[in-house]
């Protein structure tokens, strides 16, 4: 059993696997030593991992070996199971490269693109050879539908929700429209331009916003709700070997 644990700034991710198959998730807001050690302990769990963009506990390790299990804290030095091209790697999310190797591990040897739509889109792309060569970086919706409204002196704050039609009919549906659909265009475009050059594109999308684009994109897609933890689980489990 692996643990792996993808933290971010705001809420924390924890999945438990079995060889590749996902037993047990869980959504929380922080890390509890003891709600881990249980965990640990229910599933037998021999090994971990650890993705954080925010500042986590330094006894966060002690606790799990404590517990049992070893443990890996993602980094720029972790070995990783593809080639990384990127310029500098210690500057790369390791949402993006866990991303990339959740999606390489379902489907290998092929031309990847993975979009993760959250509080940022990222679009990054692995060859059919193993080789990640980088990727984009774009705000996300939320992102898009505040600066709106921050930058300008008229225009409202719109929450996110499904447009009602293509086109605004008034200033708060033109809003939503331009934010949603315009990043539906974004996407497709980046999908276009790279099919140019690799026809046999295969395409992933992930996160928290992910499900306003899954009508709407002109082009294929493949929907993966825990594409990170599933990346995490296979780097662990390359580690470990």
């Amino acid at each position: 059993m692996n643990l792996c644990i993808d933290q971010g700034n705001t809420s924390v991710k924890v999945g438990v696997f079995d060889g590749d198959e996902l037993v047990y998730i869980n959504h929380a807001q922080q890390l509890d030593p003891a709600y881990l050690r249980e965990l640990i302990s229910t599933y037998s769990v021999r090994h971990s991992i650890l993705s954080s963009t925010a500042s986590q506990s330094p006894h966060l390790g002690e606790v799990v070996e404590n517990s049992g299990a070893s443990f890996h804290e993602f980094s720029a030095s972790t070995a990783l199971p593809f080639t990384n091209a990127y310029k500098t790697p210690e500057t790369l999310g390791k949402d993006r490269l866990a991303g990339i190797a959740g999606a390489s591990a379902l489907k290998p040897d092929s031309d990847l693109l993975v979009v993760d739509a959250g509080t940022a889109i990222t679009f990054d792309f692995i060859d059919a050879g193993g080789v990640y060569r980088g990727g984009n970086i774009s705000p996300g919706l939320e992102m898009r539908a505040k600066s709106l409204h921050s930058f300008t002196h008229r225009l409202p704050l719109v929450e996110l929700s499904e447009p009602e039609q293509f086109l605004g009919v008034d200033t708060s549906s033109a809003i939503l429209n331009g934010v949603i659909y315009g990043a539906v265009f974004e996407i497709d475009g980046y999908i276009e331009s790279l099919l140019l050059n690799y026809p046999k594109l295969s395409t992933f999308l992930t996160g928290g916003s992910s499900f306003f684009f899954d009508n709407k994109l002109k082009n294929r897609t493949f929907a993966v709700k825990n594409l990170v933890l599933t990346g995490l689980n296979r780097i662990l489990n390359f580690n470990v070997q």
